[in-house]
């Protein structure tokens, strides 16, 4: 399975969590979004998978965008939590923090019980 792969399909529910998280921290846009995933190493995540997803996220109401000037060329799209996104941003942690001390739990233990074979 290639590394693309493996991506997309361990990203495909958590990727709206790490917006939101980014986005809750100050308001961004598309290509400040994109460099701040790759600063946490989302580098493999494609472009074009991000803008649909905040599209989506403004439908449920959980980012707002507002056009505002830049200072190195055209207006930009900026996005900005909404109460709900906050809500879910809140969620999405919690079940994040549930879900990875399963896993790790998972993974040491089979790792405990494959050393002592």
């Amino acid at each position: 399975m290639s590394k693309q792969d493996l991506s997309s399909q361990m990203l495909k529910g958590i990727l709206q969590g790490c917006l939101l998280i980014l986005i809750s921290d100050e308001p961004m846009y598309g290509y400040s979004i994109s460099q701040a995933l790759t600063e946490f190493g989302f580098q493999d995540v494609p472009k074009g998978t991000i803008y649909p997803l905040l599209i989506n996220m403004g439908k449920k109401g959980l980012i707002v965008g507002k056009m505002q000037p830049s200072k190195e060329g055209p207006k930009r799209k900026y996005y900005y939590i909404t109460a709900d996104g906050l809500q879910e941003k809140a969620q999405f942690i919690n079940q994040w923090s549930t879900l990875s001390s399963n896993v790790n739990s998972l993974i040491h233990k089979r790792s405990d019980n494959d050393e002592s074979r």
